[in-house]
């Protein structure tokens, strides 16, 4: 719980801190903008609110690591990608996109540390433990973190606790441990496809090279 909120809140920093000009950069996500990443993580914090305002008695489907799943690799095609194009394109002013976020952020940020941990949510169509549920998001936020400053060297990272956390996630759901040599950020980096592996990189995969990319969704 305390590690959601502390991604969370380093991510919508991050993002505060950006200049106008930073929303017209690539981001780290295939066919986006950062303005289209920012426009994202709205409806990101609208799912939590959602997520969160949807109790059930019934039984867990899902944990923190069964709630992702491996997916193809993304190509910027998807409808709801492009979509969320439109809809960031809507904004006009990054103000008024950074306002959101701050405004729907915070509320989501709130009712996480409100929730229960073992009280059950339903989202999905599949039912978690809310702890479950906001364990999961931790690989959400540092991942779009990644992505938000992947074209802005000067931008803050994501925390360090973060991006220990979401590689455990990472490589429990990918069903594989990437080389302890392997920084936490550059094995969610490699084992994701958001870039491909170095030389080094690949010579300490050996085999397991050629199962990546394993993207997550």
């Amino acid at each position: 719980m305390d590690l959601f909120s502390r991604s969370w809140a380093a991510l919508r920093a991050a993002v505060s801190d950006l200049g106008d000009e930073d929303f017209a950069r690539p981001s780290g996500c295939a066919g986006w903008l950062v303005r289209d990443l920012v426009c994202h993580l709205v409806v990101d914090a609208q799912d939590v609110l959602i997520t969160l305002a949807t109790p059930t008695a019934a039984e867990p489907t899902r944990d923190a690591v069964t709630y992702w799943r491996v997916v193809e690799p993304p190509t910027g095609d998807d409808p709801l990608d492009a979509l969320t194009v439109r809809l960031a394109a809507a904004y006009e002013q990054p103000s008024l996109l950074k306002f959101h976020l701050d405004d729907v952020g915070s509320a989501a940020g709130r009712a996480a540390v409100l929730a229960d941990p073992a009280g059950r949510v339903e989202t999905q169509g599949q039912v978690l433990t809310a702890g479950d549920y906001l364990g999961a998001y931790v690989l959400e936020w540092t991942l779009h973190h990644l992505d938000l400053v992947a074209r802005l060297p000067g931008a803050a990272r994501p925390p360090g606790e973060g991006l220990a956390a979401a590689r455990a996630l990472f490589e429990r759901v990918a069903g594989t441990e990437l080389p302890r040599s392997f920084s936490d950020e550059d094995a969610l980096l490699v084992g994701t496809g958001r870039r491909a592996p170095t030389g080094a990189e690949r010579a300490a995969l050996g085999d397991g090279a050629g199962r990546l990319p394993l993207p997550v969704g």
